[in-house]
């Protein structure tokens, strides 16, 4: 298996947040769904659930998805589910974006690898994708 990078950009869309279903003291568990549209060595589509944490702290919050991503990876065709991670304390981030162990389809059948997101100054989305297949 060679290890490979995939890069490009993203666009979201379809924000759907559920009314949040536990609001206590200022902390508010909520349900959101939304879609994706990838552009560069990965292009495609995906849908996002996401279980979102938010407190009274403006930067302090979390969530955890899962996104099932359908298209293409530099020419391979299938899909792939892929597991988010993040946690916002202040001025620390940490996100984890890694592929869902057999999880992909088609021409990705035995995917693996780790995506790491970028939010440009702009609001602009991008991706560096490693993995191996």
């Amino acid at each position: 298996m060679d290890a490979m990078t995939a890069k490009g950009t993203f666009d979201t869309a379809n924000w759907d947040a559920k009314q949040p279903y536990e609001d206590r003291d200022g902390v508010t568990l909520g349900l959101v769904t939304m879609t994706k549209t990838f552009h560069g060595d990965l292009t495609g589509t995906s849908l996002v659930t996401l279980l979102i944490a938010t407190t009274p702290v403006e930067d302090s919050r979390a969530y955890v998805a899962l996104e099932r991503v359908e298209g293409s990876l530099h020419g391979r065709s299938g899909s792939f589910v892929v597991q988010h991670n993040a946690v916002s304390d202040r001025d620390v981030h940490a996100l984890r974006v890694s592929v869902v162990p057999d999880s992909a389809t088609g021409e990705l059948t035995g995917l693996r690898g780790e995506m790491r997101i970028v939010i440009g100054p702009d609001g602009g989305h991008s991706y560096t994708f490693d993995y191996t297949l």
